[in-house]
C-alpha cells in the first residue's frame, strides 16, 4: 500500500468543509472527518464527501465495552469509509469485537487502526494524569502489539514511533501519523512532531496534516508541498 497524505478537515460545518474542498479541482485528497464535523453534520457529510470522490478516514476513536463497539462499527461499515479507528486502551477483546462488527457480509471492511497514545500526550502527562509509569515508547509498542494481536491493520502513532512500530509489528502493519508540521511552521498544541520529509524517512505510511494545510494562504499549494515531501 502506497504512502498518502490525509488532510484533517477539522471544520464545524458542511459549508466550511465544502468551501475548503472546492479548492481542490485536480487531485482529490484523502480526507479525515473527525468528531467535530461528524457530530455537527452526521453521516450525511460522509456520504457527500465520498460522492465527491475522496477517500475518507473517519476518526471517531471508539472506546467502549466490546459489544457496543462491535455494533457501532457495524453501522460505520455501511458508510463506505476507507479507514476508521478506535482506542487501543479499550483492550484486545474490544478491538476483536470492532473487527467483527466492521466486517461486511461479503468479507470486506474499511481499514481499522488503533490510537496508541495521543500526540498531545507526553511522558509527564501520561504519568501524572493516567498513572502509567512505563516509558511512553514502551506503552505505545505494547498497545501496537495488542492491536496487531486483535487483527487490526495498524495504529495511529507519533511519527517519532513509526519506525519502531514497524520493527515490532512488521512492515505491513500500517502507521498513521498526525503531529506533522512543516519545518518553517508552528507546532500548535502537538508535543511530538516531525516534518513530512522526516516522517517519510522514518517509515510513516500515512501522515495526517491539518492546520498547515487548512489554515494556509494557499491550501492546495500546501497540500501539494506535503505530497512532494512525503510521497514523491
Amino acid at each position: 500500500m502506497g504512502k498518502d497524505v490525509i488532510i484533517a478537515c477539522d471544520f464545524d460545518s458542511a459549508e466550511k468543509t465544502f468551501a475548503f474542498l472546492d479548492k481542490f479541482t485536480g487531485r482529490k485528497p484523502f480526507v479525515k472527518i473527525g468528531m467535530e464535523l461528524y457530530y455537527a453534520e452526521g453521516p450525511s457529510i460522509v456520504r457527500e464527501i465520498k460522492k465527491r470522490g475522496h477517500k475518507i478516514f473517519l476518526d471517531l476513536k471508539l472506546h467502549d465495552i466490546p459489544n457496543t463497539v462491535k455494533k457501532s462499527m457495524a453501522v460505520l461499515s455501511r458508510l463506505d469509509v476507507d479507514m476508521t479507528n478506535l482506542h487501543a486502551a479499550g483492550t484486545v477483546r474490544m478491538m476483536e469485537g470492532a473487527i467483527e462488527g466492521l466486517t461486511r457480509p461479503d468479507g470486506t471492511r474499511p481499514l481499522l487502526i488503533a490510537v496508541t497514545q495521543l500526540t498531545s500526550t507526553d511522558q509527564e502527562s501520561m504519568e501524572k494524569d493516567l498513572l502509567i509509569k512505563e516509558p511512553i515508547a514502551d506503552v505505545v509498542m505494547h498497545y501496537a502489539h495488542n492491536a496487531k494481536l486483535a487483527g487490526l491493520d495498524g495504529v495511529v502513532c507519533s511519527p517519532l514511533e513509526a519506525g519502531k512500530v514497524h520493527e515490532t509489528c512488521g512492515e505491513k502493519f500500517l502507521t498513521v501519523t498526525p503531529g506533522v508540521r512543516f519545518a518553517d511552521g508552528d507546532i500548535g498544541d502537538q508535543k511530538r512532531v516531525m516534518t513530512p520529509a522526516e516522517a517519510k524517512k522514518i517509515g510513516s505510511d500515512y501522515i495526517v496534516v491539518g492546520r498547515p494545510i487548512t489554515a494556509a494562504e494557499d491550501p492546495v499549494a500546501a497540500y501539494e508541498r506535503c505530497v512532494r515531501e512525503f510521497v514523491d
